[in-house]
């Protein structure tokens, strides 16, 4: 009978959950309830697909069939396609729901099984709740990632971690265009009517929008830069802010699992994408600089555990790096990027690494160095990092060192590189002593280069010398 008060009904609701898990708990214990149990619980788990409102009791339905299915024959693959296809996608908004659908996602990972294909292809509904429900539900979502990806999901799943804050914004979006406006959950007052709302309607966006919100994962990427500016707008929404916060947690435990098996291909893929999507970020802001420092991290991370890497994308890398009108936006990247350069590009890491591979890096480093050091600060070109710079005059060092014909042009330039990094008046203590470690880092390189054996082998070292073991227990 229908509860005629809300508290009735959510007492209904909660006895109707404590009841399955009843049951759950007599047939763990008496295999004899199984079969009478199973056939209560599917008509149940019928009446309840077309009742939102008690979608909770889904959950523990589904724990039971995923615990006993197997027992009783009976296969819970139907139950869970419509679990993770329905319920993020429609009650994402709930976030008593949304913190109950993911502990059931993580309590039930050992009864997955040949399941759990289920669960990793619906991450893109997961991450809806996620996306709207980011702060209290990133711990638990730092657990349930190492089980979700996977070689076949890792591209697409990286991508969807970054557009996180679209998606929020997207979801916000699809809330406010529902016609159910008494269903509507509260949003930030302060777009009472955004400007994004009528554009959305816009074909052009509509494929765009359908993609950022599929239920399962399609094995697909799709450009998202004209959703972003669509939804920018919605940036500065309360619950999209919290949610890029969340962003690099999230990603740190995203590269924490696939660093575990990716292979030489996949590392190839997620590099090139972190290229990729430096400059392709939904703006909220300080979500690019955090970003940019987890990238750049995960970026070495990749090359260290794929050296390859830098002779495999020779020709996106010397794009990157051929371009300086970005250096303060992604001056974290261009750092690790160059280090990389200098670090691995080497016969010694890999055999395909030629004289004039390293002359091209060179010569686009030297260019991109120089503009740096040359060209006054403006909007345009805001002034560069010392850390950069450092980073890049240590780059053509070690290039150098790997083909003598550039000593004398990389010796020239630090000799230049110790009066212009100076500066005759000087606006703050913090430049000042950038500067300073300029100077210093450039003396130290020149006094290197005037001995070039010895700078070879300061800077490329063989396996052995860069991982001594001077000790060896017979015993062991």
């Amino acid at each position: 009978r229908r509860a005629l008060r809300k508290g009735d009904a959510d007492l209904q609701k909660a006895c109707l959950v404590e009841a399955v898990l009843v049951l759950d708990v007599l047939c763990r214990q008496d295999p004899s309830f199984l079969y009478r149990t199973l056939s209560c619980l599917k008509a149940l788990h019928t009446r309840l697909c077309g009742d939102p409102a008690r979608a909770r009791a889904l959950l523990p339905i589904a724990q039971f069939f995923l615990r006993h299915g197997e027992a009783a024959a009976v296969d819970s693959e139907a139950i869970l396609q419509h679990l993770f296809t329905r319920i993020p996608c429609e009650l994402f908004h709930s976030p008593t729901l949304a913190f109950e659908f993911v502990r059931f996602c993580g309590d039930s990972l050992p009864l997955f099984g040949r399941n759990l294909d289920i669960l990793k292809q619906s991450f893109p509904n997961l991450f809806k709740l996620l996306a709207w429900n980011s702060p209290p539900l990133t711990s638990e979502f730092v657990e349930l990632l190492p089980w979700l990806v996977d070689p076949g999901t890792a591209v697409e799943m990286l991508h969807a971690l970054l557009d996180l804050p679209c998606l929020t914004a997207a979801l916000d979006l699809q809330l406010r265009l529902s016609p159910a406006a008494s269903e509507r959950p509260l949003w930030d007052a302060s777009l009472r009517n955004p400007s994004c709302l009528e554009a959305s309607r816009d074909p052009q966006f509509q494929a765009l929008l359908q993609h950022l919100l599929r239920a399962k994962a399609s094995g697909t990427v799709e450009k998202l830069a004209p959703l972003h500016q669509l939804l920018q707008p919605m940036a500065s929404c309360a619950r999209v802010v919290q949610c890029a916060e969340a962003v690099p947690t999230l990603l740190q435990a995203f590269f924490s699992a696939v660093t575990q098996f990716a292979d030489g291909v996949l590392a190839n893929q997620l590099a090139l994408l972190l290229l990729e999507r430096c400059d392709s970020l939904y703006q909220v802001p300080q979500y690019e600089a955090r970003v940019h420092r987890v990238l750049s991290s995960q970026f070495l991370a990749l090359c260290a555990l794929h050296p390859s890497l830098v002779v495999e994308l020779a020709k996106e890398l010397l794009e990157f790096v051929g371009s300086v009108s970005s250096v303060r936006s992604r001056g974290a990247m261009l750092a690790s990027v160059a280090w990389a350069i200098g670090e691995y590009l080497s016969v010694s890491w890999d055999r395909r690494c030629t004289v004039e591979q390293i002359n091209r890096f060179f010569e686009a480093l030297e260019a991109l160095l120089f503009e740096l050091t040359q060209s006054r600060p403006s909007a345009a070109l805001p002034e560069c990092p010392p850390q950069v710079i450092a980073v890049l005059v240590t780059t053509l060092t070690k290039l150098a060192s790997r083909s003598q014909d550039l000593i004398p042009r990389v010796s020239l330039f630090l000799s230049k590189m110790r009066t212009l990094a100076q500066s005759p008046a000087p606006s703050s203590m913090h430049r000042e002593e950038g500067a300073a470690a300029v100077r210093a880092r450039a003396a130290e390189l020149l006094t290197l280069l005037k001995m070039p054996s010895v700078a070879q082998f300061a800077f490329t070292p063989s396996a052995e010398l860069s991982k001594p073991r001077y000790h060896r227990d017979a015993n062991t």
